[in-house]
């Protein structure tokens, strides 16, 4: 059994959500929207998610300085003091050294989870008994643990791993191995032809953003892979857990390079290892992956809204405010968003610029409606 008073979750919660513009928003971004109707935001679910595995004491929140009073809003059973202020986006590499600097200097002994606030999980049960293997073999082992999920189509807004399909059992790694693989390469977002020659190849598994690590293990990677930003973080010091953090945090962001914690450390290091997991995950990435998990009419059509009313079209993602009446007639894949300020209709094969939407709305238009 894992320690579970050693055990920690960092719920990353800062990002803006572009990619579900125009129902996103800068100032309320996905990750506090009830986006999937059940009366708690994708946060609040995630945050009760996870306080079934680990105490409430052991999870922080991470996410942008503008959002810190939303998280407090809409998580009020959690200290301050949990709740890790970001002072600049500089994506998830930054993001995870904080937690690691941070953790080691409260327990030397923590294992932590990252994980995102803003995924689906429809399978706790497996979710639970994955993340205790997970969290059990990084306990036990210098290794970097990545959950991995089988693919099954091929889609290119997703990383994929590579994994060697070879028993660790006999390997000298201590505890729970069963299941767990090497992983031999990551690929970031590839082409639809690569991405249909890693399916059919059987030996790749999207990559879920979900990690587990101990935080001397990932913080001896920075100071392998990125040096000068465990050097940054490590001159925070004794301000780590004190009043005096947020400073020494700004100070420390200014500093740091914007990148992921794939490129900043995953694809560099040869001690990362995959579990392959199956606990229904979708990453809500974008308006396809909500369509997918919507209940449809017999058209395959999904409805948000009151009073939308849908004629001779066929696969469609249509969401509206309650009490607006929109007409849908002959469309085929499209993603319809009716918002108070913004209408997008947009093909679903093309969603992928609906970021390039987002950003040439904010450079015509200004930030009024992003």
């Amino acid at each position: 059994m894992i320690q579970r008073e050693n055990l920690y979750v960092a719920i990353m919660a800062g990002g803006i959500g572009s990619r579900f513009w125009p129902k996103s928003r800068t100032v309320l971004p996905k990750q506090f929207l009830d986006i999937l109707g059940v009366g708690r935001s994708l946060l609040q679910s995630t945050f009760d998610r996870f306080s079934k595995i680990v105490p409430q004491e052991n999870i922080y929140i991470i996410t942008g300085a503008p959002y810190r009073n939303l998280v407090q809003e809409q998580l009020p059973e959690l200290p301050a003091e949990q709740i890790m202020a970001e002072p600049m986006r500089r994506n998830t590499g930054p993001c995870v050294a904080y937690m690691a600097y941070k953790l080691y200097q409260k327990n030397p002994k923590a294992t932590f989870v990252v994980a995102p606030s803003d995924h689906l999980i429809t399978d706790n049960d497996n979710f639970f008994k994955t993340i205790e293997r997970a969290a059990h073999f990084a306990e036990h082992n210098d290794g970097l643990v990545t959950l991995g999920i089988k693919p099954h189509r091929p889609h290119t807004g997703y990383g994929y791993i590579q994994f060697l399909d070879e028993d660790l059992s006999d390997t000298g790694l201590q505890g729970e191995v069963e299941g767990v693989r090497m992983v031999k390469t990551f690929t970031e977002k590839p082409n639809a032809d690569m991405a249909q020659a890693f399916l059919d190849s059987g030996d790749f598994l999207w990559n879920a953003g979900i990690f587990v690590w101990r935080a001397d293990v990932i913080k001896r990677s920075f100071e392998q892979y990125q040096p000068d930003m465990a050097n940054i973080f490590a001159e925070v010091g004794d301000s780590y857990n004190t009043p005096e953090e947020d400073k020494a945090i700004l100070k420390a962001y200014e500093q740091c390079k914007n990148i992921s914690i794939d490129y900043a450390i995953m694809e560099y290091a040869d001690n990362v290892f995959v579990l392959p997991s199956s606990f229904g995950w979708s990453d809500l990435g974008n308006w396809t992956s909500l369509w997918e998990q919507h209940e449809k009419d017999y058209l395959g059509n999904a409805v948000e809204g009151n009073g939308v009313i849908i004629y001779n079209s066929e696969n469609c993602m249509v969401m509206a405010p309650d009490g607006k009446a929109v007409i849908v007639q002959g469309l085929t894949d499209y993603c319809v968003v009716d918002t108070k300020d913004v209408l997008l209709i947009c093909h679903l094969s093309e969603e992928q610029r609906i970021k390039e939407f987002h950003a040439d709305v904010k450079r015509m238009k200004g930030d009024r409606f992003v």
